[in-house]
């Protein structure tokens, strides 16, 4: 079975230790570019973080960015927006202020915090990103924000995540990206159905869609995509939910997965 359209998860899966793309990586998805692959980001990031991998592999196809809640062309177009609901959103901000956890807050691709912290410096590190400091979340947010992140301790982010799903369960999506970050966003807003939005814009069948992931939230996708990927790092139920496992992500399992399967592609012909 070949494939026309590849979704690729970034921290992780695509991304080094270093949070940058290989030389193989970029290489291999280059080449399937050549071969008339359409290749996409699908991430839990902001767009704005996401822009500068996407142009770093040239690619223009729209990107699923903050878990599919926000699919943007590289020009700056939105094709489907779904915000989290104001007033769940307000309720969670006090729920995660009242446990002493930081929360972050996203609207209009930017993003806010009560305060500076040690979450917020690794944050910015990490994501490249800058952050506006509001003080009182709940004075400031006035319209339903993109996403909601949750950050701190993995054990604390397990209770929460329980508490949230019985409360939130049936209106979000509540997921972990990274053993620190619980992410929340609107039931519809999910890679899988992101990615479904870009296949049938393309008018290209789940057949040929691959997906590549790692972790809690990247199941929806490679459930969906008629290859779903697994990088070796990847979580249990990730790769539980995948058709293929790959190489981990310092080991360029993205390139390997790509080039294996081009590899077999030419040798049919």
């Amino acid at each position: 079975m070949t494939f026309k359209l590849l979704a690729l998860d970034l921290d992780e899966t695509l991304l080094d230790a270093n949070s940058q793309i290989s030389a193989e990586n970029q290489a291999a998805i280059r080449r399937a570019v050549d071969k008339g692959i359409l290749v996409t980001i699908a991430t839990g990031r902001m767009f704005r973080s996401a822009l500068s991998y996407a142009r770093q592999l040239k690619i223009d196809l729209p990107l699923i960015t903050y878990h599919g809640a926000l699919i943007r062309t590289v020009s700056g177009k939105d094709l489907f927006y779904r915000p989290v609901p104001l007033i769940e959103a307000r309720e969670i901000i006090d729920i995660v202020q009242a446990q002493n956890l930081h929360i972050n807050v996203y609207v209009h691709d930017q993003l806010f915090v009560a305060e500076e912290n040690r979450y917020t410096d690794a944050y910015r590190k990490f994501a490249k990103v800058p952050l506006k400091v509001v003080g009182d979340l709940q004075s400031f947010l006035i319209e339903p924000p993109t996403k909601l992140s949750i950050i701190g301790d993995n054990k604390q982010l397990v209770e929460i995540q329980k508490e949230l799903w019985q409360r939130y369960g049936d209106k979000l999506e509540i997921a972990f990206s990274l053993p620190q970050y619980l992410e929340i966003t609107d039931k519809e807003a999910t890679k899988g159905k992101a990615l479904a939005f870009l296949a049938k814009m393309h008018k290209i069948p789940r057949q040929q869609v691959a997906a590549i992931g790692d972790s809690y939230n990247d199941i929806s996708m490679l459930e969906y995509a008629g290859i779903g990927v697994a990088v070796a790092n990847a979580c249990a139920d990730v790769k539980a939910a995948a058709d293929i496992i790959t190489e981990s992500n310092v080991n360029h399992g993205v390139a390997v997965f790509i080039n294996q399967f081009l590899d077999k592609e030419d040798s049919r012909r």
